[in-house]
């Protein structure tokens, strides 16, 4: 007789030491919020009797260098130096006087040299792009504002790459260095905009010298660490030719390594361009002239038409000055065993007859050498506009739609955005480094969760503890909906090599976009509130999930997905269990940069009406206080690294244990 057999026990639930961490971290971070009542004064909010008084030590320093150590004297020399290059070149391009006084170059002149230089660098294709968006500038009416912002991104970014150049080749070199650099680095990049301003304004004053200025420190970093990484990737061979060669280490520097990491190299300069645009718009808050000034002042009086023909154009140089540097890092140098008569004068020779031809046609015939304010020429009126147009979008906007979209931002407000924002308000300073710090814990170990400590420790201490809570729910909002919406997408496009390429594209020439440019839209449609902040994030953060994503998708081994379509795994399947967990730490990288991509932007959205520590950094800035101003910016770098620190480790964890080199 057979005897019946126990049905098995039903598998333990393991929690592994990570997640057993996180949970525990978790569940004490809720009992302090649940306990917050009861807690002492002191657990809830830093005391205001006990919190440093970080501005004013940051402005005793910066006294005592200004004025004890004499760096006006220095300062002084350097802004001389700068408004000087700028007035040559803007001179040159625009024909305001300064001390440099020559007559400014043809409009016709600047497109036709473009134009030839894209087909140079790119072919027809990026001739079209680069002549066309010459025109449209000189056609539009936007030209001496284009001129004044293209002639400080000319004077800033070569200084740039020369500054992020000699930064980088010194961290090479001296390893000492190089262990203090990468962390201010990290630093600099996670400063906001603005950050950058505030001393820039006490040492240089404003105008255009001090945009300039600003622009160089915003722009130099990234020039370094690419110049460091290029460096230091050059494989060993490349170092024994040199040695072999007889080359002493300058030499080596100058006519081997240097030239050997030109890709890396290439990459910097075009980021530093990138960038340099970015800060000019953002610079003409001390006084640059330019598109960002104009844009500014259309904004400001809610001119929406005109502020959409400036948005165009500044998006349109962007694109040009990305597309040309990227062409320029992508050609290669020919050698000089292959140059011949034609590879070496053919192109010098094609733009001085450029250049003569059209100086003469321009001689001959006034309205080519400058556009002039008003232009009627019978069947068209110059310069050309999209103003009225879009006023009219925007007046039946506000007028058909203005019901709904009221409906929907109250909604909004009422339902998701106020409640979640007292939410934050009311987190204790200790819950939040508790969760935080036990989530870096089980990303990174033990150095990990006391950097993270560290830096929430340090936004408690600052006294602007509420300013960052508020600007963390403005960012999480935002970022919770952009990964929604951005992850799923990524996913969808990485399917295929055809979507991922046109993907990719679409993400390429949305970054090049300035943040400022972002704000037009949003104002549009929801006028100047929190929900226009929050909408211009989500709109420049969904970038690099949505990039990364894909990136993380193709990266997947194909060999791991024929295996899993030959053991017969469906497409969902496919994604579910092997693309997504591969892809997964890339995914975190994108999540990383989208976070620090949303609090750039919403320190930029201050601008139209907020609560956050951007409100504060600009009325910082108007006060000269750079004391309250770096104290604020370091609020908002510490945020931005919290979330560095976490998703990096995380993201290192998991690709040791996938084995992902």
């Amino acid at each position: 007789m057979a005897t019946a057999t126990a049905p098995a026990a039903a598998p333990a639930l393991v929690l592994s030491r990570p997640r057993l961490i996180v949970l525990a971290a978790l569940l004490l971070a809720l009992a302090l919020l649940l306990l917050r009542p009861m807690l002492p004064d002191g657990l809830v909010r830093w005391p205001a009797a006990l919190t440093p008084d970080f501005a004013a030590w940051i402005n005793g320093v910066f006294y005592f260098v200004q004025e004890d150590l004499g760096l006006t004297v220095v300062t002084r020399a350097v802004a001389t130096l700068v408004e000087w290059l700028l007035d040559v070149v803007r001179n040159l391009l625009t024909g305001e006087r300064g001390g440099f006084n020559v007559e400014p170059v043809p409009w016709l002149t600047v497109a036709a040299l473009v134009t030839a230089l894209g087909a140079y660098l790119g072919g027809l294709r990026l001739a079209v792009l680069g002549g066309g968006t010459f025109l449209y500038l000189a056609l539009f009416g936007q030209w001496k504002d284009a001129m004044l912002t293209l002639s400080l991104v000319l004077v800033a970014a070569p200084a740039a790459v020369l500054l992020g150049l000699l930064l980088g080749v010194a961290a090479y070199k001296r390893a000492w260095f190089e262990s203090l650099l990468i962390p201010l680095l990290n630093l600099f990049q996670s400063l906001p905009h603005f950050a950058y301003l505030i001393p820039v304004v006490v040492f240089f004053g404003i105008g255009q010298h001090a945009g300039a200025i600003a622009t160089v420190m915003f722009a130099a970093p990234p020039m370094a660490r690419m110049t460091l990484l290029g460096l230091k990737g050059l494989a060993p061979s490349v170092h024994e030719a040199a040695l072999m060669s007889g080359c002493t280490p300058r030499q080596s520097l100058r006519h081997v390594e240097v030239p050997t990491a030109r890709d890396a190299l290439m990459v910097g300069v075009n980021q530093v361009i990138m960038q340099c645009l970015a800060m000019v718009v953002i610079a003409s808050f001390i006084g640059a002239s330019g598109l960002g000034y104009k844009l500014l002042l259309r904004l400001q009086s809610l001119k929406i038409g005109q502020a959409f023909e400036l948005g165009v154009s500044i998006v349109l140089l962007a694109i040009v000055l990305d597309r040309f540097s990227r062409a320029y890092a992508a050609k290669k140098p020919v050698h000089a065993d292959r140059v011949t008569f034609r590879t070496r004068w053919g192109w010098p020779l094609i733009m001085a007859g450029v250049l003569l031809l059209t100086w003469g046609l321009a001689a001959l015939w006034p309205v080519l050498w400058e556009m002039p304010r008003h232009l009627d020429l019978g069947f068209v009126r110059l310069p050309l506009t999209l103003a009225p147009p879009i006023d009219a979008l925007v007046d039946w906007i506000t007028t058909d739609l203005f019901n709904a979209l009221q409906a929907f931002r109250g909604w909004l407000l009422l339902t998701v955005l106020i409640p979640m924002r007292e939410a934050y308000l009311a987190l204790p300073w200790t819950a939040v480094l508790v969760l935080l710090a036990g989530l870096a814990f089980a990303a990174g170990g033990v150095r990990s969760a006391l950097l993270v400590a560290g830096f929430v420790l340090f936004l408690a201490l600052s006294g602007w503890w509420d300013r960052a809570m508020i600007t963390a729910y403005m960012v999480s909002f935002a970022d919770l909906v952009v990964i929604a919406v951005g992850l799923p997408l990524g996913l969808w496009l990485g399917q295929s090599a055809r979507r991922a390429g046109a993907g990719l594209a679409v993400c390429d020439t949305l970054q090049t976009f300035p943040s400022f440019v972002y704000l037009i839209p949003v104002i549009m449609l929801f006028q100047v509130n929190d929900v226009s902040a929050i909408a211009a994030v989500m709109v420049y953060a969904i970038i690099p999930v949505v990039r990364y994503t894909i990136e993380g998708v193709r990266a997947v081994p194909s060999t791991l997905e024929e295996a899993a379509l030959m053991s017969g795994a469906n497409g969902l399947q496919r994604l579910w269990n092997v693309q997504l967990p591969l892809a997964l730490p890339h995914i975190m990288v994108g999540i990383n940069q989208t976070v620090m991509f949303s609090l750039f932007m919403v320190i930029i959205a201050a601008f139209i009406g907020t609560q956050d520590l951007g409100q504060e950094m600009m009325r910082a800035l108007s006060d000269n206080d750079v004391g309250k101003g770096l104290v604020l910016g370091l609020c908002v770098a510490v945020m931005g690294l919290t979330v560095d620190e976490i998703a990096s480790s995380w993201s290192a964890r998991r690709r040791r244990e996938l084995g992902i080199v």
